[in-house]
């Protein structure tokens, strides 16, 4: 199949006249274009089949003005066209960018064929055929194109990575599978030491957070700690912190059953951070930057935790249950003080699915963010810019919410673990004390780490957010 990238107002591409020996009269594709309606808009896609030629299906996708927005979309739609196709026999996709593209613009696309394309599926039947071969038609490759091509490739298999950790079902991905996995893929790089804590090393080690939430389980917690540290490392220590809840019932406060259906996924933040490493090792970028993920099934038991219990925490700070369904924040206070006092961090950033709030306030496409430091706070926004994930900067300054720090007070400990409203912002809350004074910023992913059907370069489940922001992040130097 030849994708045709249509420019705003109907522009065709020269190359279609030009050809000496053209595929098809741009004179019928425009009157085509017309008939249809497609004028170039981002989304606009025309079935034009060309009979014993080669290709037999040409298909013309509106692109608009060529905006990085407007590139993934007609990437996307070209290559979900080209599956369809492929189910008949057709695998092959040549997707040429619209004339002006620069290198950026080659890595957009990159990173868009492979997430467009990804599938995670389990089934004891033949999987359908599939797209074999995609030829990418860029201007003259110099340099710059060849390492955004390879960089685009980098990144989008850190992602896949994570959506396949996302997707798999919980009665196979428990803590230790997913320590394993971490392990595995990690060792590939040979800058990148990888250390899993299980439930001796985490007692001695004081995560009461993390062995109470797992408590309920038989299958015990871990903490991975996958650390990248080339000899050319520059700039300070980056700890990137993910939520590794590997199934959450809700504990003794438990979940209805819809509520529950889709939380395998409530590790997507832990299968982020590690992602990141594995794509900054792929990219050979000179940055110390450690990933740590506190994994653990909140199940309920015998042996569960119960609302009025009092945690005690890396580091000594308490906390008195009143919900053990608001776990992932007791996970992520242990570690995010084991960054800070073992790990001698010198930037933190945390991500996790950790509360519905954040997908009511922002919806499933936006992340929520939080920082107590504008540098920080403005390099994630940008790198999130230019990826097309998209973020929006919450209050947490004293003259905002200073006012909700009370609502964490408790009788018999330094906190509580469940506020109350605004939810998401009195989770951040809850974790800033455990990031002490260093720079640090909370993404709340609960909305856009899955989704519920193929939108752009998302694929129907988890979408890998967050992955590309931290790894063009920390390509620009991080903070």
């Amino acid at each position: 199949m030849l994708a045709v990238p249509v420019g705003a107002r109907g522009a065709l591409p020269s190359w279609l006249a030009e050809a000496a020996d053209p595929v098809v009269d741009p004179d019928w594709v425009a009157g085509a274009l017309a008939d249809t309606g497609n004028g170039g808009r981002p989304g606009g896609i025309t079935n034009l089949p060309v009979p014993g030629r080669h290709p037999r299906s040409l298909v013309a996708v509106g692109v608009g003005d060529g905006t990085p927005a407007d590139l993934r979309s007609y990437v996307s739609i070209a290559v979900r066209r080209a599956q369809t196709l492929a189910e008949h026999g057709a695998t092959r996709l040549v997707l040429p960018l619209p004339e002006g593209a620069v290198a950026e613009d080659v890595r957009v696309v990159t990173e868009a064929v492979l997430l467009a394309g990804h599938r995670f599926r389990l089934t004891s039947t033949p999987h359908p055929p599939r797209l074999a071969d995609v030829l990418l038609v860029a201007p003259p490759a110099a340099a710059a194109e060849v390492d955004a091509l390879q960089r685009g490739l980098a990144t989008a298999a850190a992602v896949c990575w994570a959506r396949d950790l996302v997707a798999t079902p919980g009665d196979t991905a428990d803590p230790a599978w997913i320590a394993d996995r971490a392990r595995e893929r990690l060792a590939e790089h040979p800058r990148v030491t990888t250390t899993v804590l299980g439930p001796r090393q985490l007692r001695s080690a004081g995560f009461g957070g993390l062995l109470a939430v797992g408590g309920g389980s038989d299958s015990a917690p871990r903490l991975v700690v996958a650390t990248h540290r080339p000899d050319d490392a520059t700039g300070r220590h980056v700890v990137l912190v993910g939520k590794g809840i590997t199934f959450d019932t809700g504990g003794v406060s438990v979940k209805k059953n819809a509520g529950m259906r889709e939380m395998k996924t409530d590790m997507a933040g832990g299968a982020a951070v590690l992602a990141v490493v594995d794509a900054v090792a792929r990219l050979g970028l000179p940055v110390h930057v450690s990933a740590v993920v506190p994994l653990a099934e909140n199940h309920l038991s015998g042996s569960a935790y119960r609302p009025g219990d009092v945690l005690t925490h890396v580091g000594g700070r308490t906390t008195e249950v009143r919900n053990t369904d608001a776990e992932g924040r007791l996970v992520l206070a242990d570690a995010l003080a084991h960054a800070r006092l073992a790990l001698a961090a010198d930037v933190l950033v945390d991500v996790a699915t950790l509360t519905g709030a954040a997908r009511t306030a922002l919806g499933a496409r936006t992340g929520a963010l939080w920082a107590t430091d504008d540098v920080l706070a403005d390099g994630l926004l940008a790198a999130g810019g230019r990826t097309g994930e998209s973020w929006w900067r919450m209050p947490l300054g004293e003259d905002h919410v200073g006012h909700l720090r009370a609502q964490l007070d408790s009788p018999v400990a330094d906190a509580n673990n469940a506020p109350g409203d605004p939810g998401a912002t009195t989770a951040a809350l809850f974790l800033q004390p455990f990031a002490g004074d260093l720079p640090w910023a909370h993404l709340d992913i609960a909305g856009p780490a899955r989704s519920a059907g193929d939108v752009g370069e998302w694929v129907r489940g988890g979408t890998g957010f967050a992955v590309r922001t931290l790894v063009r992040w920390l390509e620009a130097g991080g903070c």
